[in-house]
């Protein structure tokens, strides 16, 4: 199979996940039983408002109708009206609602997956190549250790000793209990933007603690398996300094791996944004997907949304690795061409 088939196959593969996805994400709340608007009624309304409503969100037309509805939505990924629906929570477009809790979603698990790369792949290049001695096992046991404890766990550990305790002993705040920005909003787009910094510093810290052990780890395994191959025992009875060995070639055969490594972590950050998020009350995607789960007031809109944007970044990072480990190790897509 060429190259291009290959790619060709994983997009058609794609596609096809994404569409099946698209009407599981409809049939669920189609499905299930009440009326979503029911919240929204109250009942000193009119008859006539009461059927404005409905007719705002379409509830009482045809499944058909409602089908062909749903999918050019989410088809013009909310660019187009009517912008992935109504919430009905604060009735506006949600893909306004999105619009500005979307960027500090992103900086926070941008920031995070990068703090967590800096650190954990060094870490694992230095521990393989200190393989046995007390700061292998030291450092590898930390990061067994922060791994295996959940994510939310030091999130909490880290608001009671760093932000509760010591406001109660010294009556000051080192980092900030919630939110994104204190309030009044500082002056200054400069003090605004440090502000938000302020805010997202134990957010990020607690996300790479709890995650730098993998990359840490994984980078390690590959690399004590790669430094058993044949070249690499060639390239040292040539006398190359051991540190050339390790850096020059062990790693770079382990590039299309990190890379993998890379694309498929961001799928998982967003579970880290709904945890994070509802841990320190950030107003980001993953609080505001929880909030709208709510059993006394349920935000179908909104879920949907939120449900089809998650599922179309993984899907997508599923495929980006797919195409560069093709095209970064071509024998695990193309095979022999006869």
């Amino acid at each position: 199979m060429g190259l291009r088939k290959y790619m060709a196959k994983r997009v058609a593969i794609s596609l096809l996940t994404l569409f099946v996805v698209m009407n599981l994400n409809f049939w669920i709340f189609i499905l299930h039983p009440g009326d979503p608007t029911r919240f929204l009624l109250d009942p000193g309304m009119l008859p006539a408002q009461k059927q404005m409503i409905r007719d705002m969100y379409g509830v009482d037309e045809p499944i058909y109708i409602q089908y062909v509805k749903y999918m050019k939505n989410l088809a013009s990924f909310g660019l187009l009206p009517p912008y992935f629906g109504f919430s009905h929570k604060s009735h506006e477009y949600v893909a306004d609602e999105m619009a500005w809790r979307l960027p500090f979603t992103v900086a926070l698990l941008g920031t995070a997956l990068i703090g967590e790369i800096i650190i954990g792949i060094p870490v694992g290049i230095l521990t393989a190549s200190k393989r046995g001695s007390k700061l292998d096992v030291a450092i590898t046991g930390a990061g067994l250790f922060t791994y295996g404890v959940p994510t939310f766990f030091i999130q909490l550990f880290a608001l009671f000793f760093l932000v509760s305790l010591v406001y109660r002993t010294y009556g000051i705040f080192i980092f900030p209990s919630s939110g994104w920005m204190s309030y009044p909003v500082p002056e200054g787009i400069l003090n605004q933007l440090a502000n938000i910094a302020w805010h997202m510093a134990l957010p990020v810290a607690t996300l790479v603690i709890a995650a730098f052990a993998w990359w840490a780890l994984y980078t390690r395994n590959m690399l004590l398996d790669v430094l058993t191959q044949d070249y690499i025992l060639t390239a040292r009875a040539k006398g190359l300094r051991e540190r050339t060995v390790l850096l020059k070639h062990a790693l770079r055969s382990i590039y299309p791996q990190i890379a993998t490594m890379i694309t498929l972590s961001i799928p998982g950050l967003v579970t880290g944004a709904i945890i994070t998020e509802t841990v320190f009350g950030l107003n980001g995607i993953g609080k505001w997907y929880i909030d709208s789960l709510s059993i006394s007031q349920p935000d179908y809109p909104v879920v949907q949304a939120v449900l089809f944007i998650f599922a179309v970044l993984t899907i997508v990072c599923n495929l980006i690795a797919d195409l560069v480990y093709g095209v970064l190790d071509p024998r695990i897509s193309v095979g022999a061409r006869k």
